[in-house]
């Protein structure tokens, strides 16, 4: 076997028989396969796509080109939700705990926030000795004590998907149906969990812009989770305006806060209740009431316990920038459009984010809303607040806003879009 050979064929358009896929994983994974070899490879596949059969074996080979984490000895049912990532999505952080609440264990592995998109991780580092790092015993501990975790996937999980992501982020490869399926799923399966639901987003903030593409994705992800024998439904969600009214770490964990609390943004609590009756459906508890958990506290006394069982300070206050910057409405009427990836990217450019893995980020920096699209505005009301630790970027930041915040006329009829798009699976 020789990487030429499986280039090649690939980009003659050709199907990658098993032994080729498994051989070049494995090769890459140790190392004798280049990384402009791979890269090559992405990009062939980038181009010429791959078939199920193709997807299938490719998510295999990377699930055992590492560990295998088990929970069997857990007493409860496992259920885990992944998200392809979007502008102000905080729902990891109240529904994990949430559906732990309601009987299930959750065992959360997240990741960081890279270009427009935020991070879970990042988000809850801002909450003064929080960490993301533990070990497996530290994270089943966490589990059996309080039926939910929130940590980094640790390095014997999936390390091929751990290169070869890096690899597509710096080569133009990452929108690619294929290589998205198989890199989420080599970690979901790896992980062990029972159940999984899928939260695909649609939109200009999402990576998927259009629902036949999130749609592809979705069904991609359902079949490769079904085969390997995770219970596994997606639910195509909204992403052409930001979740809820934050974006940006801090914020977005105060925002859950107030979820948890039994308040917070109509959109953001539909989506964790939404989220929360698959996860609990798909993990044998179908009976159970996230709505009650919420109302009556036992959400939010999970939630507490999961921060302080990983070092974290419920009660700390959290950071706050040290600059605003307040945008104002040109016009009074109706708020038509706000879209996702300029707030994104104004979010990112404000600090919240990182260009590269390695970048710190700013706990405190972000953009808050003031209004959603379909709101009456008057001129010189407040639209959006920009938060950051380095003013000299708030020019950059208003660049990325200009002409994406809308006004039309007062008697504008607005269809507003609904935040669950349609399920699969």
């Amino acid at each position: 076997m020789d990487v030429i050979s499986v280039i090649r064929a690939k980009r003659d358009r050709g199907e990658l028989t098993a032994d080729q896929i498994d051989w070049v994983i494995g090769a890459y994974t140790r190392g004798e396969v280049a990384h402009e070899q791979m890269s090559a490879l992405a990009m062939a596949i980038f181009l010429n796509g791959m078939n199920r059969t193709e997807i299938a074996r490719w998510t295999a080979a990377m699930i055992n080109s590492g560990e295998r984490m088990d929970f069997s000895s857990l007493t409860r049912p496992t259920a885990d939700k992944h998200s392809t990532g979007g502008v102000g999505d905080k729902i990891t952080l109240p529904l994990a705990p949430l559906v732990a609440a309601c009987g299930a264990a959750v065992p959360q592995l997240s990741g960081r926030g890279l270009g427009h998109t935020g991070g879970t991780l990042d988000k809850l580092e801002a909450i003064p000795g929080w960490r993301a790092q533990l070990t497996n015993p530290e994270m089943l501990d966490v589990l059996r004590d309080v039926g939910s975790v929130i940590c980094a996937a640790g390095d014997g999980l999936a390390p091929a998907d751990k290169k070869l992501y890096a690899l597509r982020d710096v080569t133009g490869t990452v929108e690619s149906i294929p290589l998205i399926a198989s890199s989420i799923m080599s970690k979901k399966i790896a992980e062990g969990t029972g159940s999984l639901v899928l939260d695909v987003k649609v939109g200009s903030g999402a990576f998927m812009k259009n629902l036949d593409d999130a749609r592809e994705l979705a069904a991609t992800m359902v079949e490769l989770g079904t085969d390997h024998g995770v219970r596994t439904t997606a639910l195509l969600t909204d992403m052409a305006t930001p979740l809820g009214l934050t974006a940006g770490n801090a914020l977005e964990v105060r925002e859950s806060v107030e979820v948890l609390a039994g308040g917070g943004p109509r959109d953001v609590v539909d989506l964790t209740l939404a989220l929360a009756r698959e996860m609990l459906d798909a993990a044998g508890l179908p009976d159970a009431d996230p709505a009650k958990a919420l109302a009556d506290g036992s959400a939010m006394d999970h939630w507490r316990r999961m921060i302080l069982a990983q070092g974290g300070d419920p009660d700390a206050p959290l950071p706050v920038a040290h600059e605003q910057h307040t945008v104002t409405a040109s016009a009074t009427g109706i708020l038509t459009g706000l879209d996702a990836y300029a707030v994104g990217l104004a979010a990112w450019r404000l600090g919240a984010g990182r260009a590269r893995k390695e970048d710190p980020v700013q706990a405190g920096a972000g953009v808050e809303l003031h209004a959603k699209p379909g709101d009456f505005v008057a001129a010189g009301q407040p639209l959006l607040t920009l938060h950051t630790d380095t003013p000299e970027k708030l020019p950059y930041a208003l660049e990325a806003l200009d002409d994406q915040v809308v006004v039309g006329p007062a008697d504008t009829t607005f269809a507003g879009t609904p935040v669950v798009w349609e399920r699969i699976g």
